[in-house]
């Protein structure tokens, strides 16, 4: 008999990632306030939610040797959204300090995972790297946001605006989002990929018993 089929497989939580990281983009996309209060309330709701589909995905779906990323990309986003979380601490300092060591934490452990996935032929490694390296990329970017940062512009007939360093790390945390939501969504949305990763990780959760059955 063929074992049933998965309630909770890694396309659920791509898709789920893609969503979460939709409706923050879409959040800052149509906010016309881009403070850091703002931002680090659509920052934490972010991460929190991101973080419980990764514990989900760590408990449900991946085999034993590949749930420590998953674990320590979960832990890092509770402890983010955590910081970011409380009103009384949003400030511009607060969002460039919390959301690029994030970006780039988390980056780096997603880009790591990748990498020694696809040593084993895992078709979801190249997400793992291709997420994890636009996370990096947005945690550089906003370190080379000068502190302080402001510069006028004039529109003809629409007048004076001030472009500000906080304006601007707020949008490119939404740039990041739509680029993850929309990059993600259509590798869940790609049956071979995500059919693939399934079938190697039931191969996986299969052979492990069998294993220590032979052994004597």
């Amino acid at each position: 008999m063929s074992a049933p089929a998965r309630a909770f497989t890694m396309r659920h939580v791509q898709l789920l990632r893609a969503a979460f990281a939709a409706v923050a983009a879409l959040m800052i996309t149509f906010s016309s306030d881009h403070s850091a209060p703002i931002g680090l309330s659509v920052f934490s709701g972010f991460v929190f939610t991101t973080a419980l589909v990764q514990l989900l995905a760590a408990w449900l779906v991946l085999p034993a040797g590949s749930r420590w990323s998953y674990i320590l990309l979960a832990a890092l986003g509770v402890v983010a959204g955590g910081v970011s979380g409380i009103p009384a601490w949003r400030s511009d300092d607060l969002f460039f300090v919390v959301v690029s060591v994030w970006a780039i934490l988390s980056g780096g452990i997603e880009l790591l995972a990748g990498i020694r996935s696809r040593r084993t032929a895992d078709p979801l490694s190249r997400d793992a790297i291709t997420v994890g390296a636009l996370s990096v990329l947005l945690g550089v970017a906003l370190l080379l946001i000068p502190a302080g940062f402001l510069q006028e512009y004039t529109i003809e007939k629409a007048g004076t605006f001030v472009l500000s360093g906080i304006i601007l790390g707020v949008g490119m945390f939404g740039g990041y989002a739509a680029i993850v939501a929309v990059f993600l969504g259509i590798a869940g949305l790609t049956p071979k990929r995500v059919d693939a990763a399934a079938a190697a990780t039931e191969s996986n959760d299969s052979a492990a018993p069998a294993e220590h059955g032979g052994e004597r």
